[in-house]
């Protein structure tokens, strides 16, 4: 069983940046794949990153390429998802997740965090 908990969004003007965290218990992250998601108002959730346990692999969804960073401390169990130049379309809730797999699809991750609010002002 892994819990998780996602930490540090708020609310930020367009351009500005944000880093959200996402602390595990219970098994190391060095043993799966972490991702974020987001779903915004009226919308699906959606892919934004994914890493490997020790954070050499990466991949972004091309909204987001360029201007987030996903990276994983598996000493401390903790992920990252560094945001920059924050624009309003980027306003959801964050949700981060782990897998076996190194995946895109929400349905391939066994455990998610109770997300966090990231709201950008225009």
């Amino acid at each position: 069983q892994v819990q998780l908990v996602e930490s540090g969004g708020g609310l930020v003007q367009a351009g500005g940046s944000l880093r959200l965290s996402c602390a595990a218990s219970g098994r190391t992250f060095s043993n799966y794949a972490m991702g974020w998601f987001r779903q915004g108002p009226g919308k699906e959730r959606e892919f934004v990153a994914v890493c490997n346990g020790s954070g050499s692999f990466t991949r972004y969804a091309g909204s987001v390429k360029g201007r987030f960073t996903i990276s994983s401390d598996s000493a401390k169990n903790i992920g990252y998802l560094q945001m920059n130049d924050l624009k309003p379309e980027d306003t959801a809730v964050y949700y981060c997740a782990v897998s076996r797999l190194i995946a895109t699809a929400g349905n391939d991750y066994n455990y998610w965090g109770q997300g966090t609010q990231v709201t950008v002002s225009s």
